[in-house]
């Protein structure tokens, strides 16, 4: 059996239409598809299917279709794929149908395509999964309120693709997680049901990078990394990934991939914790610590800018690090560095709201009664994501303290409150009477010239001009 051979381009064919649980497991060499096959005492047996290597209705099959599942279903179509999108919520299938989803105009552009495209199928029926030739997993993978991962989205996804996994697929998860998580949910489940990984199927984990509202890198353009659960896995991962993407670098196991993505956005975390450290040490010394970061982002080497605001959010930074915190504290190992940095990051909206109690003693004005406007909601400028935006613990906290609150943003049209209701945006925040504005998204075509007359500003974003009516955080 060899990987991918029928992965085609629909255009040249006819198209049909608690981590370490479980105990290492070495797979042995025979797996890449020589010797006989391996027996195991309580195997269940293979699901029966029609469909096999020789009839695969879908190459590729999507499962989760949010902010990272829609662009790469996107993206795999565009090259020429027949592409199934699997989403457990049929409210989201909507969006997508009205194309009222969140995305890129380039992306857009490609779902306008895709809706009109006979080899493009979206669905809420998972055992469609025998169809494809390959399933890549792209499901959110949160953390609760106590900072512990929330696995339930990822396990039941992963149970799916396991129970229709069918000979001679392709399963591959994107989704961050611990490091293992490909082996314990993947690759140990499969091998129960007598399908063994680089013999009978193929199991790989390629983390996702997508950045949201960024439209700097095409999906293609972006360099991908590939670990699969055997050599031969890798391979036949890096040849899908090669479909859709112009530069794939492999490495020798999942593992190694699943502690690359996390390596990067603990990197991410980290830096941002500094440059928040920073912002606090030159308020301290009287200097403005954007004409620090400025300065020092011209040197061509050695050096990579990273800004100072609110606290971070969306579904990477807040989250990622604390699946490997997680994990090391199994087997009671302290990771300082990352432990502090994150304990900075948790902290900043708190810090938000003693700055703006400090700026309203100032002008003899408490917490209690200030008609407070928060402009911009989003964890992130051109997003409609509310996933752990730090404004969200904001407002819970000047609300909490007897501030009246009010938000801005035309992406975000309604705002949890903290408090078991909902807020609505305004419509023209200028007509608003308030006594601090606090600055938390600066959407690109968000206008902020009218600040200049307002009474007081909080800029948490480091990016208005200098003016005597606004405070940095």
């Amino acid at each position: 059996m060899t990987p991918n051979t029928k992965i085609k381009n629909r255009r040249n064919t006819a198209a049909a239409v608690q981590p370490g649980t479980e105990a290492a497991h070495q797979w042995p060499e025979q797996l890449s598809g020589d010797g006989p096959p391996v027996q195991t005492a309580t195997a269940a047996p293979a699901r029966e299917s029609a469909e096999t290597e020789q009839a695969f209705s879908f190459d590729v099959a999507i499962v989760g279709l949010g902010y990272v599942g829609l662009p790469t279903a996107l993206a795999i179509n565009a090259s020429g794929r027949r592409v199934l999108g699997l989403d457990a919520s049929e409210a989201r299938l909507a969006v997508i149908r009205s194309q009222e989803a969140d995305l890129l105009d380039s992306d857009k552009a490609r779902l306008d395509v895709a809706l009109h495209d006979p080899s493009f199928l979206i669905s809420t029926d998972l055992s469609l999964l025998a169809r494809a030739a390959a399933v890549i997993v792209c499901v959110p993978t949160p953390v609760d309120a106590y900072l512990v991962p929330d696995l339930r989205i990822l396990r039941a996804a992963c149970a799916s693709v396991v129970e229709f996994a069918v000979p001679g697929q392709l399963l591959m998860l994107t989704s961050t997680s611990y490091v293992g998580c490909t082996r314990d949910l993947l690759a140990v489940p499969l091998a129960a049901r007598g399908l063994i990984p680089g013999r009978d199927i193929f199991v790989a984990f390629s983390p996702e990078r997508i950045n949201p509202g960024v439209d700097a890198f095409a999906h293609e353009d972006v360099p991908r990394v590939v670990g699969g659960v055997t050599q031969s896995c890798g391979d036949a991962a890096e040849a899908l990934l090669k479909l859709s993407t112009k530069l794939v670098h492999k490495v020798p196991s999942a593992d190694v991939a699943e502690m690359t993505k996390l390596a990067e956005n603990i990197f991410r975390a980290v830096n941002i914790a500094l440059a928040n450290e920073f912002a606090d040490i030159c308020q301290t010394l009287d200097m403005d610590v954007m004409d620090v970061i400025n300065a020092a982002s011209t040197k061509p080497y050695g050096f990579m800018a990273f800004t100072p605001g609110p606290g971070v959010g969306g579904h990477c930074i807040p989250c990622d690090p604390h699946y490997l915190l997680w994990q090391l504290r199994k087997a009671r190992i302290t990771a300082p560095v990352i432990e502090h940095a994150m304990e900075d990051i948790a902290g900043r909206p708190h810090q938000v709201v003693a700055k703006a109690r400090t700026i309203l003693s100032e002008r003899s004005h408490g917490l209690t009664g200030a008609r407070i406007l928060v402009l911009g909601v989003a964890y992130k400028p051109d997003v409609e994501d509310l996933r752990e935006s730090p404004a969200l613990q904001i407002i819970a906290e000047l609300l909490a303290d007897g501030a009246e609150v009010a938000y801005h943003d035309p992406w975000c049209p309604t705002a949890p409150d903290g408090h078991g209701g909902q807020l609505q945006s305004l419509e023209d925040p200028k007509l608003w009477q308030t006594d601090l504005v606090i600055l938390h998204t600066k959407h690109t075509a968000m206008d902020a010239g009218w600040l200049a007359e307002a009474p007081a500003v909080l800029d948490t974003t480091y990016r208005l001009p200098r003016r005597s009516n606004v405070t940095r955080l």
